[in-house]
């Protein structure tokens, strides 16, 4: 991959990026519907191996940011489906089917929003441009194989596998690997110049790519093992040369940070750090040092102290936070929690229905109040609300877990094995997922009722006869 030389007084147009004419072509070999309905199983088979984050705001702020980046970008099917791996190695993809997946880690390593951002373009990148069934296309054959090699690299990276799990890797997967790194070069640049014109498009400072480059560059220089995003996303001097290029070309203003994006960084710091108290301590320096968004570090502080127990130091931390920012959901909610730690679940839950009042259907709202909900021990109340989440969000299986725990409390025993069918459905278990559908088959008592867990039956052995082809 070579810098291209492009004058830098002449508009950089989307044409002059040799983008390829797509055609009908990846679709003769597998449509999108079998991409999709591929992807969703996959999926299915990571959430089984791996952690991952349950945090609803971090969640919220991962598919709200990229629904908006999909908005200016050139994906046509936009039907995305999110999961937050718990891990504070670097690492993001995008698989078949309009999977995006983000560790913990990226949070750490990308400093600002663009350059959060950034990444987050390359892989709907990789998305719009359908590299996998492209790669098909060149050797059908390896469909299976390359997933497989995907799913086990992320599942070993996630889990610290370290050289000893790559090692391994290569030797059951060398064919697919091969395969899939023959392909690597040419769609990584594909996905980095197509990302820049969607990153430019949605408003952010094109720059922040190559930027993102040069850190990743270095992170490779100064580390043993490399994380698994530079494995799959080589970062070779050229292709931060092309990009730099490219962004310049591309010019004009664009926005490098937010407070908000800054705030989910605190909470994932918060989260890996050792101790709510070291945390504590480190956010108070960068707080005195004025080091980086003051106000985020406030926030971590304010999070770090309800965590650690020193709840009047946090409500002082976050009084100024709730003064200046009385629309910001992350602000309002730390001031739940404090009130919630301080048994005040009455305050807490009129906070909450507050928010709702404008924000009737948002995620971590509702997930909050089931929460209060459910310390009151007001199980009906906190089951309405979690069977409106789940209306919401059918492909969450963080939500029909809380679902399932709630409606047991609520004495909802039917409700319960259908809300733990979905749950282990999504969870990759389709042995647990029948068992529970059959325990529902006998408490139901309609025909309606067991119209639809018969239909849902239905659906786990599809699922069951797509994972045998892998």
């Amino acid at each position: 991959m070579t810098a291209l030389a492009v004058p830098v007084s002449t508009p950089l147009l989307a044409t002059e990026f040799n983008l390829p004419s797509l055609g009908d072509t990846s679709s003769s070999i597998m449509s999108r519907e079998q991409e999709y309905q591929l992807g969703r199983t996959w999926l299915s088979m990571l959430r089984g191996s791996v952690r991952t984050l349950e945090d609803p705001l971090l969640k919220d702020y991962i598919e709200g940011h990229v629904f908006g980046l999909a908005e200016t970008s050139q994906l046509d099917d936009r039907r995305l489906t999110f999961v937050a791996i718990d891990s504070p190695q670097l690492n993001a993809f995008a698989a078949p089917g309009g999977i995006i997946g983000v560790n913990g880690g990226l949070f750490l390593h990308a400093h600002t929003e663009a350059e959060f951002a950034s990444v987050m373009a390359h892989e709907l990148a990789h998305l719009s441009q359908r590299h996998f069934a492209r790669g098909l296309q060149h050797q059908q054959q390896n469909r299976i194989p390359l997933m497989t090699a995907m799913l086990a690299s992320i599942v070993l990276a996630a889990s610290g596998g370290g050289d000893a799990g790559f090692a391994a890797l290569a030797s059951t997967q060398a064919a697919a690997i091969q395969e899939q790194r023959r392909f690597s070069r040419q769609n990584e640049q594909e996905a980095d110049r197509i990302g820049l014109l969607n990153l430019q498009a949605a408003g952010f400072a094109p720059e922040a790519m190559p930027e993102m480059f040069e850190r990743l560059a270095k992170l490779s220089r100064f580390s043993r093992t490399p994380p698994e995003f530079l494995l799959t996303h080589p970062v070779s001097q050229s292709r931060i040369s092309d990009s730099r290029a490219r962004a310049d070309q591309l010019g004009g203003e664009g926005r490098k940070d937010s407070l908000y994006y800054q705030m989910m960084r605190a909470r994932v710091q918060l989260f890996y750090e050792e101790s709510p108290g070291l945390a504590a301590r480190r956010f108070r320096a960068l707080l005195d040092g004025h080091q980086g968004e003051h106000n985020a570090a406030r926030y971590g502080l304010a999070l770090a102290l309800i965590r650690s127990g020193q709840q009047a130091e946090a409500a002082a931390e976050l009084e100024p936070l709730l003064e200046q920012y009385p629309n910001n959901i992350a602000v309002q909610l730390a001031k739940v929690e404090l009130d919630s730690s301080l048994g005040q679940q009455g305050d807490a839950l009129a906070r909450i229905d507050r928010l709702l009042a404008t924000r009737p259907d948002n995620y971590p709202l509702l997930n909050t109040k089931a929460d209060i909900l459910l310390r009151q021990r007001d199980y009906k109340g906190a089951e309405r609300v979690t069977d409106h989440l789940a209306r919401l969000r059918p492909e969450d299986p963080d939500v029909w877990y809380l679902v399932s725990e709630i409606r047991g409390l609520a004495k909802n025993i039917l409700g319960v094995h259908q809300a733990r069918a979905e749950y282990f459905m999504l969870a990759g278990d389709l042995d647990q997922a029948d068992q529970q559908l059959d325990e529902a088959l006998k408490r139901a008592d309609n025909f309606v009722e067991s119209s639809r867990i018969n239909a849902r039956k239905e659906e786990v052995a599809r699922r069951r006869e797509i994972i045998k082809s892998f």
